[in-house]
């Protein structure tokens, strides 16, 4: 009699699941399509982040970013237009059972099949006082690649999208004294071979929490010992910066509707020759470098 009525549950438990995996891809495939499912293509596309014979491993933190993206990723496998390999790794840095247990159960649910490796990344860095986030975020990327790499990948895909892209611009004007982006995708410097791409790059933060709301799904915050606690305890104020930076675009965009758009789109536009100074490939160049020059090239061309 247990047994079966531990079957029952079971089944149910299995019937729940389905139905909420089954509704999540057919909102991805109909009413987000054009929120989710098309900017991911076009930044693939644009990009060029998914090749022939790639092997991706997709970065699940157990935030609705990174579950979405790799739903958006299975999906876009589905069409077959590209053959690559995906496999979906989750790293564990130190959560508590209950976070762990939610990221797990989101994975079931959402028909994601996961591969799970554990990391000391929280006792590691719990003792930092100066720019713990920093540092756990460069601990993790490292771990990843590690992982991913021993997995025979090629690549990483992070979940960071269009609102982290702009917000990164302004924020590196405002507090950082540069002109800056949160590149697409990026080579590695200390893992060869291996790249960073980033294709949720063109979706907005609003739509990926519409699918979330819409599917009634709860997903993992910010899950570390500092945001447990307070993370003003710890001198880090990377997540204040760009909370007070969230807020001042949202204020800007009240008087003009396109300064999203223009934010980001000011890193696709930059005149060199009315810039004072840039690096490339970490080499400082000033305009005086060719300032005399470019008059006697006007001249030869009149």
């Amino acid at each position: 009699m247990k047994d079966n009525v531990n079957n029952e549950m079971e089944e149910t438990s299995k019937s729940a699941e389905n139905e909420k995996q089954s509704r999540a891809e057919e909102s991805i495939r109909k009413k987000f399509h054009k929120q989710l499912f098309s900017p991911f293509a076009r930044a693939c596309k644009e990009y060029k982040l998914i090749e022939d014979g790639d092997h991706i491993a997709v970065c699940i933190s157990g935030g609705k970013d990174s579950m979405l993206m790799a739903k958006l990723f299975q999906e876009i496998k589905r069409h077959r237009k590209v053959d690559f390999e995906l496999t979906f790794i989750v790293m564990d840095p130190g959560y508590n059972r209950e976070n762990r247990e939610l990221i797990e159960s989101n994975a079931a649910a959402l028909g994601i099949p996961i591969t799970v490796f554990e990391s000391t990344i929280f006792d590691a860095v719990d003792t930092i006082e100066k720019s713990p986030c920093y540092l756990c975020a460069r601990m993790r990327r490292g771990y990843l690649y590690s992982k991913a790499k021993e997995m025979g990948c090629n690549k990483i895909a992070l979940g960071h999208h269009y609102d982290d892209v702009i917000e990164t611009i302004l924020m590196g004007m405002l507090y950082g004294a540069q002109v800056q982006t949160m590149m697409p995708k990026l080579h590695s410097t200390n893992f060869e071979g291996m790249e960073l791409i980033r294709p949720l790059y063109l979706i907005r933060e609003s739509d990926i929490c519409a699918w979330r709301d819409y599917n009634d799904l709860r997903f993992l915050r910010c899950a570390c010992h500092f945001t447990e606690a307070s993370s003003s305890n710890h001198g880090d104020t990377e997540l204040s910066k760009r909370l007070e930076t969230k807020k001042l675009i949202a204020e800007l965009k009240k008087n003009n509707p396109f300064v999203e758009s223009n934010i980001f789109r000011s890193v696709e536009n930059v005149n060199v020759d009315t810039v004072i100074c840039y690096k490339k490939h970490g080499i400082r160049h000033n305009f005086l470098d060719e300032y005399d020059k470019s008059v006697s090239d006007t001249d030869e061309d009149q």
